[in-house]
This record gives C-alpha cells, structure tokens and sequence, in this order.
C-alpha cells in the first residue's frame, strides 16, 4: 500500500461495509470506514446495558459453512470468526398448541416436518432442490442484478447445467409451490419468510425463499459476545492490516466535483477526500448526503418505494433460574393464523447462549423480543400525541410478552429489565431513515437492486442491495461491491489526475 494507492471511504460500519473495506485492504487500497455509533455492527451490532450484551436487531448468524459467504471471508482475510453452531435452529410455537423444530440435521428435519405437516413432503423436496440451486450460484461470484457486460459475463461463468432445473421457477412464489388445505401450514412457512425475505409466500421469489427457508439445514450459530463480535472482528483485522475505522463520526455530506464524489465531511468538522465511497446506507439516507447533487434516478427512486418493515424490540434481562428449561435458544411464536403477521402477531425471542458469560451478569440471561411492525404509525403518533406513543409502545410491549410465554412460561415473572425499541428508537440509534430495518422485500428477483447509484464512483453496500438482509446476505453484497471497486479502480489508475489528500487530524477519533 502506498501513497498512490487508490483511497476508498466507507460510510458506516455494517457487516457489508466492513466486509468490503477488508477485502479492498487486502487487495492494496487506503481504507477508512467512518461510523456514527461507539460501535460496528449497525443493525448487526450488540450494545451495552446495565451488564447486558444486547443484539441490537439480528440475533442469529448462517453463511459459515465451507463455500458460505463468511466462510469465504475468513478465507481470503485468514481470520476466525467467534462462532459455534446451534442445533436445533429455533422452534416454531403454532396456536393449535404444536410445536415445530427446526432442526439442522437433515434427517431429524425431514421426520419432523413430516410428522407436523402430513402430505407436504413434494413441497419440501422441491424447496430443497431450488435452495441447492441457489446457494451453489451464490457460493461464486454471482453480480445480480448485472449492471454491465462484465457482470453478464461473470453471470455467465457461474452458471452450471444443474442451474437449468431452477429455471421453470424464476418467476414463480412460493406460495404457488404449496397446498392450499392447511392454513397452519402456510402460516408456519409464512412466519419464516417474514424473517428472511421480508414477505410472506404469496409474494416471495421461489428461488429466494427457498434458500431463506434452508438456512436452518445450512447452519446457523451463536455469536461469542453476541453478534456484534462479528463486526468487532473485521474492525480489528482492518486496524491490525493498516486501514483506519473512526467512530463518533458520522457523515453529513458528500461533496461533489465534475460528477464525482471527492470528499465527505462529518458532524465533527472532519474532511476527508476519496477516490471511492462506499454507502454503508439506505437509499433515502444516501440521497439525504447528496443533497442537491443526488442524481435524478436515485432522487426518482426514494419517492416511489415503498417504505421497508420496522421492528418493534423488547431487550430483557432476565432471572435465569426462573426460565424453564428448553433445548433451544431460539423461537418463534405464531399467536392468531387468520391475522396478518407482524404487529405483535408473530415474536421472535432470542436468548444468549447461557455459556456465554459476557452477554450478562452472573445467574442472567439477555432475551430479545421482536416483531414486524409498519413504521408510519409510530412516527404519526410520535409527533402529534407523544401519550398515545407511549401507550401504543406498552401495549406492543404486552403483546410480546403475552406471546413470549407461550414459549416460555414465567418469563414475565423472571424479568428483571425491560427496555422497548420501536421505528423510532431505531432511527436514533442506527441513522437509518424512519427506523426502516431488514432491507426491502424479496418478490422478483427481476426487480433486485444492484450497487450502484447513479454516481460513477459511489456505491450501495449493506441491505439495500441484493440479497439484502441478514449477516450472510450483505456479506454476499459485500464480496460483490468489493470486487466491483477494485476492478474499477485497476482500471483508472493508470488515469488518475489528481490523489486525495490524506493528511488530516482524526478528531476525537477512538
């Protein structure tokens, strides 16, 4: 790495952005990740409270398996990361009274499914041909959406013949693979996708949710420290390698310069030019930096989508002796069928692993309670009745602990701490917009959103682009824009006219 090594800038320090930022390192660029927060991780961050190691939004990691987009990561940088796998995933609490595990091991899985769901085994087998489909392509470099001729020829080469058998259902939903007799059942599948794809079967890409719906058979794993270890790991590979991540500074403006980002500027009067940046953001945060100078299709772009899900949280510590026993960290209760899920309808409750002594103090556990909710009413509410706010939050608060202990009886009893996050606790603490959380949507793989932006060098990085949510998806993301960056900027080193200047003071950096 020297002086005319090309500088590339990244704007928060998520899972995706830090992957990409490793990688650039690594392949010889300058590197700085400038983050907001006291801590990486962004909605994959674990915050400190009171003794307690809480999981700010996703609780449960996949992707580590040999080919899986973190286990490549691991490979390419020599690192570990601090993870033992979890088996079974997590269990499923349906309103009849059954319960259902998601176990990894495949046999366990398929005598189970068998046995809670009778005469859906057609269904699963082609789920699973289609999630084997999906994560071959996905363990090679796989551009989509394609965004030039060198990402159709990547596309290309990454195909195999066995690819072909997916083809029948590229534009089919999941919902149209499944028998329509059970409602039981397609509340079950609806409930996983809520969680993986951000919709339910009726609108879910098959190919997509088939592989959200393999996840548990692919292996999903407890964090040492909570899942914010695995962003604090790429923060110390970064440093230790020569690259810089600052915290308490988050970006306020990118500057423009005959059509190209040359410099940001942060809320502690800190300048910095680049060569590249990388928006570890939204696409309505990325407009909000640009300001005038966003380009019109991305401006055009943030008035027509439709707002993403938010997350109604509850982060309890808890009595430990108090919990009943259960072989399961993990689980997932479904209150009212014939409801919509979301809003309090469908929890998701997380508990640390009780090997795990630096999640909480001695003889506690920390849970996590979650839920899908719209965002609009939350902000409605916040500014024209802040009471009804408040007593909209303790109802939700209710809710969850009513389902909770469907799962887990006593837990109200054995909690000893009990903080709520709604939209609005979201957007203060992560900077995302409105508190909108999970990435967008996956209903055609036809209407994916790529890296770029609309400005030749900025790109997207994190849940917003393709495959969006979860630790594995925007490490996916992560491994593409990095190869994307520096495939660009081989390409215009030869060229470059002028070189940022990288003598500043990094103030009140950490």
């Amino acid at each position: 790495m020297t002086n005319s090594s090309p500088h590339t800038l990244i704007i928060g320090a998520g899972i995706g952005g830090l992957t990409a930022g490793a990688l650039l390192l690594k392949a010889g660029h300058r590197v700085t990740v400038l983050e907001a927060h006291v801590y990486p991780g962004g909605c994959a961050g674990t915050f400190y409270h009171q003794k307690f190691r809480f999981d700010a939004g996703a609780t449960l990691a996949g992707g580590f398996a040999p080919g899986g987009p973190h286990a490549r990561v691991a490979e390419a940088l020599g690192l570990t990361w601090p993870i033992h796998p979890v088996d079974p995933a997590w269990v499923v609490h349906l309103p009849d009274g059954r319960s259902v595990t998601q176990w990894a091991d495949a046999q366990q899985w398929q005598a189970e499914r068998q046995a809670a769901f009778p005469g859906t085994e057609p269904f699963w087998q082609t789920l699973e041909m289609l999630a084997d489909v999906s994560w071959d392509v996905s363990s090679r470099p796989f551009p989509w959406p394609p965004e030039s001729l060198h990402d159709v020829y990547t596309l290309a080469r990454a195909l195999r013949p066995q690819t072909l058998r997916s083809l029948p259902y590229l534009l089919r939903t999941i919902g149209s693979l499944m028998p329509n007799d059970d409602p039981l059942f397609r509340a079950f599948v609806d409930a996983q996708l809520l969680i993986s794809a951000q919709t339910t079967s009726a609108e879910a890409n098959a190919l997509y949710g088939s592989a959200a719906l393999d996840l548990p058979r692919r292996g999903v794993n407890h964090v040492q420290g909570g899942i914010g270890a695995l962003a604090d790991t790429l923060v110390s590979w970064i440093r230790q390698n020569g690259g810089e991540v600052v915290f308490r500074q988050q970006v306020t403006e990118i500057e423009m310069r005959n059509g190209r980002a040359a410099a940001v500027r942060t809320n502690k009067g800190l300048r910095l030019e680049a060569d590249n940046i990388l928006a570890n953001l939204t696409p309505w945060a990325l407009r909000d930096l640009l300001g005038a100078d966003a380009p019109s299709k991305l401006a055009q772009e943030v008035r027509q989508r439709e707002a993403t899900w938010g997350a109604f949280t509850l982060y309890l510590g808890v009595d430990a002796a108090k919990l009943p026993p259960s072989n399961a960290g993990h689980h997932q209760i479904i209150v009212n069928a014939k409801r919509p899920l979301g809003e309090g309808n469908s929890v998701f409750v997380s508990m640390s692993d009780p090997e795990d002594a630096s999640r909480a103090p001695t003889g506690q556990r920390a849970v996590t309670l979650s839920t899908h909710t719209a965002i609009a009413p939350w902000w409605q509410l916040r500014h024209s009745d802040k009471a009804a706010y408040h007593a909209r939050r303790d109802e939700y608060a209710e809710r969850l602990l009513t389902a909770a202990e469907t799962a887990l009886p006593g837990l109200r009893d054995a909690t000893t701490l009990c903080l709520p996050g709604t939209p609005v606790t979201f957007e203060f603490y992560t900077r995302r917009p409105s508190g909108m959380v999970g990435g967008f949507a996956q209903k055609s793989i036809l209407q994916a959103r790529g890296p770029s932006t609309g400005v030749e060098n900025v790109w997207l990085v994190g849940d917003s682009i393709f495959p969006g949510q979860s630790t594995a998806g925007v490490t996916l993301g992560g491994l593409r824009v990095a190869n994307l960056v520096e495939r660009v900027s081989r390409l215009e080193r030869p060229f470059r006219l002028w070189q940022p200047n990288l003598n500043r003071t990094l103030i009140n950096a950490d």
